[in-house]
């Protein structure tokens, strides 16, 4: 790694030998001038990760050195010097794009404490630039963002499979971002100006579901008070979208079938066929070929939408995507929620990158969220992170108490820490075994579906049922 490049602008000559001295030995790159006009004419020669500049100096003074390299070196870090401490010139010197201010007489040790934080906000500020440009140049197809090879060949499937009347099977965990890959199809496709309608099967009964798909004549059943046009009917022309096809019923199955061979179907207590023309876009976080076997899904209808199949990869298969995603979420948040994190601190990155994601992207999206409405400073750190990222490593960060009323809070936030990593990798598992169907987990720990749901809100984890779309 290169050395970061110190410029030490002061007009006393032991602060600049001093300062260059402790710099050097430190690792940096440090080079003394000591007056404006020096600093100016270096910075034009060379590019400067930092500058410390005195404020008072004979000929030009700090003010208008910082105004100077701000126009020269828009990226040079500046940290202000001076013996003159007040609020005044504070406030000018950091409105004028000072990152810092240090008040003599200093410490050196205060003083890298200090170099070391203008030195990694400005590394973060690049790095968030840099990958900016990467999300909107290189890694981002219709909102989704990845740079591994898995996702790059996806990217290169929607491009062959979206301007064609295709049908196409998505298959991954909860949270991959299917729907996201529909869109994209969708939005990609010689149907784009026309509507994209989506439809989750888990989320209503069976009676419901066959009325909302097909539609329902008056009188077909109690409540149906008018006749009232099927999802696939608004449709027409454009691309249904069918999330988690596995939870149809058989019966709902033979009725898509026909749709699929023969574009047409009937309304629910209809005798009248009414043809439509809808690209079919499937997805499933389940096992077909295991439902196929013990009869609860059809097969001729699995090799009807499995035409073109598409495989989104866990996150956790894709760990190199993470720093990407972070910061785009970072982006995000940031404008909804009017604040300006600039990033993660390294080592938050790393905890973030070592973390398995249970819950896939939207998992990391709501974390990323949680942590933009709650972080004060402009970085977040890596004790900012929830338990369930942390995990075991939470106790090497732990302080050592000094007081007996010290080592009782301690106690109370650890005992606090480990039931919360608990609960969540309990509702995690109780998901996983009931494929992420929350009335199904619910019964099985023997707990109410409301308790469940709130253990779930507790700790940002979705299922992968979704409201109906219109």
């Amino acid at each position: 790694m290169d050395k970061a490049r110190i410029l030490i602008v002061d007009d006393d000559k032991a602060i600049r030998e001093s300062l260059s001295r402790l710099l050097t030995d430190k690792g940096y790159e440090a080079f003394a001038v000591e007056d404006g006009y020096q600093a100016i004419e270096m910075v034009r020669q060379k590019e400067w990760d930092l500058a410390m500049v005195d404020l008072k100096m004979p000929g030009i003074d700090g003010f208008e050195v910082l105004s100077k390299l701000s126009q020269i070196s828009p990226r040079t870090s500046v940290i202000v010097i001076t013996g003159y401490a007040t609020v005044e010139s504070a406030v000018k010197a950091i409105r004028q794009g000072a990152v810092d201010y240090v008040a003599k007489p200093f410490t050196f040790e205060e003083l890298l404490i200090r170099v070391e934080k203008a030195l990694e906000s400005m590394r973060l500020l690049a790095e968030n630039i840099y990958l900016r440009q990467e999300l909107s140049e290189r890694y981002a197809f219709s909102n989704i963002l990845g740079k591994s090879g898995a996702m790059q060949e996806i990217f290169r499937l929607i491009e062959k499979v979206a301007p064609t009347d295709s049908t196409v099977l998505i298959r991954g965990e909860s949270g991959t971002g299917k729907e996201l890959i529909a869109r994209a199809l969708h939005y990609h496709s010689l149907r784009k100006k026309e509507k994209f309608i989506t439809v989750d099967c888990g989320a209503l009964p069976e009676t419901l579901l066959e009325s909302e798909l097909f539609g329902h004549v008056k009188g077909s059943f109690t409540g149906a008070i008018v006749t009232k046009r099927g999802l696939l009917e608004v449709a027409n022309g454009g691309t249904f979208f069918l999330d988690e096809v596995g939870d149809l019923s058989v019966g709902i199955q033979s009725k898509l079938l026909r749709v699929l061979q023969e574009k047409e179907f009937r309304q629910v207590g209809g005798i009248k066929s009414i043809k439509v023309d809808v690209r079919l876009i499937a997805a499933t976080n389940k096992n077909i070929e295991k439902m196929i076997d013990n009869g609860s899904f059809r097969e001729d209808l699995f090799y009807r939408i499995n035409v073109v199949p598409i495989h989104l990869p866990s996150l956790r298969e894709r760990k190199e995507d993470i720093p990407l995603l972070v910061h785009h979420f970072l982006e995000v948040y940031n404008k909804k929620k009017s604040k300006q994190i600039k990033g993660v601190s390294a080592e938050a990155m790393n905890l973030l990158m070592d973390f398995e994601w249970p819950g896939n992207v939207r998992e990391l999206e709501h974390i990323i969220e949680r942590l933009v409405i709650m972080s004060e400073g402009d970085i977040i750190e890596s004790e900012q992170l929830p338990i369930q990222v942390v995990g075991k490593r939470v106790c090497f960060n732990i302080t050592t108490p000094k007081t007996n009323e010290e080592l009782k809070k301690l106690r109370k936030q650890l005992r606090e820490k480990a039931i919360e990593n608990i609960e969540h990798a309990f509702v995690i598992d109780a998901l996983k075994r009931n494929e992420w169907n929350v009335s199904k987990a619910a019964r099985d720990v023997g707990m109410k579906r409301q308790n469940l749901q709130a253990m779930m809100r507790k700790y940002n984890i979705q299922s992968s049922i979704k409201s109906t779309r219109d």
